[in-house]
């Protein structure tokens, strides 16, 4: 487990969430199931009014990204956020660390299936457009409304997720591969 990554996730938070908590998030703290930790991302899932929720929390340089993918955890400022951050600092070991394979690594199904997990449609783009695939491109080749392909993307970062994301991701990863290697 890196220490440096629990740490640098830990101050992320405090500076993220300096106040205690409200009643209505102090109910979730330490409920949460499937806790998982990649680098300095964490995300859990909780069962709320209206469901299990998935939440998610990541330190990066300009501060903390939240979701939730309740109602009102759009943009991560939901009680089940605050809820998780809390859950983390009472109990880090409790987040199983995932170490996800690099994508050259992917030898088989259940690794495949671990990378496209640990990589979000956003940085598969991004990485299509460093070959120049526009994600206009891309949608289009695959026979897709790009506006379809940007709510996909945007809902995947609110921890929402469309039925096709899996296969959106293999078709970018294979886009990827192709341009990859017709480019050496």
């Amino acid at each position: 487990m890196s220490t440096t990554d629990i740490e640098a996730l830990q101050t992320a938070i405090r500076d993220h969430w300096p106040t205690a908590l409200g009643d209505k998030a102090r109910r979730y703290v330490g409920r949460f199931y499937n806790r998982t930790r990649t680098g300095t991302k964490i995300v859990a899932k909780v069962k709320g009014n209206h469901g299990d929720y998935t939440v998610s929390i990541a330190a990066a340089a300009h501060g903390v990204t939240a979701a939730c993918s309740c109602y009102i955890g759009k943009g991560g400022y939901c009680h089940h956020c605050a809820a998780l951050a809390q859950s983390f600092l009472d109990n880090p070991g409790s987040f199983e660390e995932v170490v996800p394979p690099e994508r050259k690594q992917v030898g088989d199904l259940p690794e495949l299936q671990a990378y496209l997990a640990s990589v979000t449609l956003e940085a598969l783009l991004a990485q299509l457009k460093a070959h120049g695939v526009t994600q206009k491109a891309f949608a289009e080749s695959i026979n897709m409304n790009p506006s379809h392909l940007g709510a996909i993307k945007r809902s995947e970062l609110r921890n929402h997720y469309f039925n096709e994301l899996g296969a959106t991701k293999l078709a970018c990863l294979w886009v990827i591969e192709h341009f990859g290697k017709a480019k050496k």
